[in-house]
């Protein structure tokens, strides 16, 4: 299931990788930080596609909005400091993480899709702000690039929190459903 693949890639991300290197430089997070924003915002490409749930759709629309922006702002930073793309095991990793949950993501409909697309974006959203704070931010050394993850962090973890909700939300559909059936038999 995709969600092994995103703790595999959670551990990866947020020491494994760190560890294994001797410490990630300026341009490696730069490209980190870079890559997980295209990754959320290609993801919720994916579910402005697939999804019929206007809830769904809506997050789809703020991932896509805000990581694109997130993108650009890395890129931008990057070009001010003379910083090029320089990939890592971590940057590696994460897409070739990404690239198993598309395939999964991509191959699923309706309600399954949903669920599945906002549990991804759950565990994502809690690696990426685990990463910033337990690997990138104790390993950057530009006042500039560490100020631009700090700044990233509440935008974070405000995505984790409605895509929390979100999956309550769709807990709690789910749920009403199996209710339905169930009052129905009563009433006979």
């Amino acid at each position: 299931m995709h969600i092994r693949t995103l703790i595999a890639a959670a551990v990866l991300f947020t020491g494994g990788a760190a560890a294994a290197e001797d410490k990630l430089n300026d341009p490696q997070i730069a490209t980190i930080a870079l890559t997980a924003h295209q990754i959320d915002a290609d993801r919720g490409k994916l579910a402005q596609k697939k999804t019929k749930n206007e809830q769904v759709k809506a997050f789809a629309d703020q991932m896509v909005t805000d990581h694109t922006a997130g993108a650009n702002e890395v890129l931008a930073l990057a070009k001010k400091l003379g910083v090029k793309v320089e990939e890592s095991p971590v940057s590696k990793g994460l897409k070739d993480g990404a690239k198993d949950t598309a395939a999964k993501l991509g191959k699923l409909k309706g309600a399954a899709f949903d669920k599945a697309y906002v549990d991804a974006e759950v565990a994502y959203h809690q690696a990426v702000i685990d990463a910033v704070t337990k690997v990138l931010l104790p390993a950057v050394q530009n006042a500039e690039v560490k100020k631009a993850l700090e700044d990233a962090g509440p935008t974070l973890q405000g995505h984790l929190v409605h895509a929390q909700q979100l999956q309550t939300a769709l807990g709690e559909k789910k749920d009403e459903k199996a209710e339905k059936p169930a009052k129905a038999e009563k009433k006979n």
